[in-house]
């Protein structure tokens, strides 16, 4: 009697203590950004300018019907918090490419399995 006694002090304590070390908020930190917006705004801007001009993109954007000067005149309307936002977008789209390095590593990792198996002496066999 006594142990379960104990059993079931020492299992409140501990669903306790979880409630308690559950409810304590998290401490999240981040970077502060910089105060010289002049200079992040006319980068922001160099990079959407960049991707304006390509052609594919310029193309889209006719086809949608915005002609040169409603696309700059957009531009020069947006905030700074919008265009930092837009051009972060842009890099991550050009960061991430096209897929075309995906499709060769794949295909260096299977060509190199290839040439192990083929080295051990093991046969790859396709039908």
């Amino acid at each position: 009697m006594k142990k379960s006694f104990t059993f079931k002090a020492v299992s409140v304590y501990l669903v306790a203590a979880l409630l308690v070390i559950g409810m304590v908020p998290r401490a999240e930190a981040g970077f502060v950004p910089s105060t010289d917006s002049q200079d992040n705004r006319a980068a922001d801007i160099a990079t959407v300018q960049k991707a304006l001009e390509k052609k594919v993109v310029s193309e889209t954007l006719h086809k949608m019907g915005y002609t040169n000067a409603e696309i700059q005149s957009r531009l020069a309307g947006m905030t700074d918090r919008e265009l930092h936002l837009l051009a972060t977008r842009i890099d991550d789209a050009r960061a991430a490419g096209d897929g075309l390095e995906v499709i060769i590593v794949a295909l260096f990792i299977i060509i190199i399995v290839l040439v192990v198996l083929n080295l051990t002496g093991h046969r790859v066999v396709v039908r």
